[in-house]
């Protein structure tokens, strides 16, 4: 019998839990074939067998968490699949039985089994579910399921075996039968009292989103995080998108979008202000020499930033592919690891949900975070004292104070600011 294990997926990942099985107990799998998929931190992979034969068991369910080396399926190379080890055991065991006594209670024993393996076959659970049920003698036709879909999970076996005993021992008194319901409906109601009093719908959280809750937390409670603002006129950034737009899109086939722009100038303000562009280990700073900004986006599933590489390479049409690319993979779910390591600094666009104005949570180990913000016509004092409706966009900088002083964030958001506000230099350096 060989075991799957769940492998060694990237040196930031060591867990995952299991979205879906693409096999079931009795299937024939070929080396390579995939088995499962693995949903992580970052993306979802799928892990494959690691040898040919048939599925003898699945020893964990979906939903279940593991770790990188858990043993999750059980293969029979010799292609005998159908039966767990244990039951596999016991019939090997059966020839040896000699007394009369022993084959009788071995003939109760196969019928026991048997009335087991009828029941589950007529019911819906989970392969750790039967396993369990044989374990505890349990008939599953007996057991009532909590899952929506009346899917039978191990706990509610375990619920089933702990009534049971319940019942053995109350039995012998009368009075502890009557009053155990109105205790159990009391104990209900108030339960009742201490949830809420009106519909709620409880959802686990995925995978996915568990970390996410996590990281942030942790980058607010291992960072001395801090916002600075600032807002920037659009008008000739719009101008000479405007002016530009049409043959831009007919030299490149892409859009010249917004992001572009502040990718270009993060970049220039990175190399002024380099300690922006580092992380901190242990008590020492690494500055880093390479320039991957990380542009978050928004899925279904939560936010992710995969990585632009190499940003400070690349003109106004390459950054565009890029980012472009990376929206298309995010949203269709095809997001490699390779594509969310890394990064140096990080933009994010709340703009594009209309967002006014915020605080965003830097990407740890990363040390500064560019929030850009929706573009909305405001009131602007012109240098000649004349009054102007220009559209304006407010910008912010979170950053780890711990090595970023206010006086470089707010120079260097003042110097995204400038270039912003005279792109043209932007276009001739890109």
């Amino acid at each position: 019998m060989k075991e799957i294990k769940v492998p060694e997926l990237a040196e930031s990942i060591t867990e995952g839990t299991i979205a879906e099985w693409l096999v079931k107990k009795g299937d024939q799998v070929e080396k390579g074939d995939p088995i499962l998929e693995l949903e992580t931190d970052k993306v979802n992979v799928e892990v494959n067998a690691d040898a040919s034969g048939v599925i003898a068991e699945l020893l964990k369910d979906e939903g279940e968490d593991v770790e990188v080396g858990d043993v999750i399926a059980q293969v029979d190379e010799n292609g005998e699949g159908g039966g767990s080890e244990e039951e596999t055991s016991s019939k090997n065991e059966e020839p040896e039985s000699n007394g009369k006594e022993e084959k009788q209670e071995s003939s109760g024993d196969e019928k026991k089994e048997d009335a087991a393996g009828k029941d589950s076959k007529e019911v819906i659970a989970t392969p750790a579910a039967r396993k369990r049920a044989r374990e505890l003698g349990i008939d599953l036709s007996e057991v009532s399921a909590r899952d929506p879909l009346g899917r039978i999970r191990p706990e509610d076996v375990d619920v089933a075996a702990e009534g049971g005993k319940k019942q053995e021992t109350t039995s012998s008194s009368k009075s502890s039968s009557e009053d155990k319901p109105k205790k159990q409906e009391k104990k209900k109601e108030e339960a009742k009292k201490t949830e809420f009093d009106k519909p709620v719908e409880r959802v686990k959280m995925s995978r996915r989103r568990q970390t996410i809750a996590k990281r942030l937390v942790e980058a607010q409670q291992e960072s001395a995080m801090l916002t600075t603002f600032n807002e920037v006129d659009m008008t000739n950034v719009m101008k000479l998108r405007s002016d530009r737009k049409e043959s831009f899109q007919k030299k490149h086939d892409i859009k010249l979008g917004f992001m572009s722009f502040f990718t270009k100038a993060a970049v220039g303000a990175l190399k002024e202000f380099s300690l922006l562009n580092a992380e901190i280990q242990g008590n020492e700073i690494i500055k880093k020499q390479f320039y991957d900004i990380g542009m978050a986006v928004s899925t279904d599933e939560g936010l992710v930033v995969p990585v632009v590489r190499d940003a400070d390479r690349l003109d106004f049409a390459g950054i565009e592919k890029g980012i472009a690319d990376l929206a298309t993979k995010a949203r269709n779910k095809e997001l490699g690891l390779e594509d969310l390591q890394g990064g140096s600094f990080t933009i994010t666009n709340g703009g594009i949900f209309g967002s006014m104005l915020s605080t965003p949570i830097l990407n740890a180990p990363q040390v500064g975070i560019l929030g850009l913000h929706n573009i909305e016509k405001r009131a602007k004092v012109m240098p000649d004292d004349t009054i102007e409706a220009r559209p304006m966009m407010y910008i912010a900088l979170s950053y780890d104070h711990r090595i970023v002083d206010g006086k470089e964030a707010v120079q260097f958001l003042r110097r995204i600011k400038e270039m912003i506000e005279d792109p043209y230099d932007l276009l001739l350096e890109g």
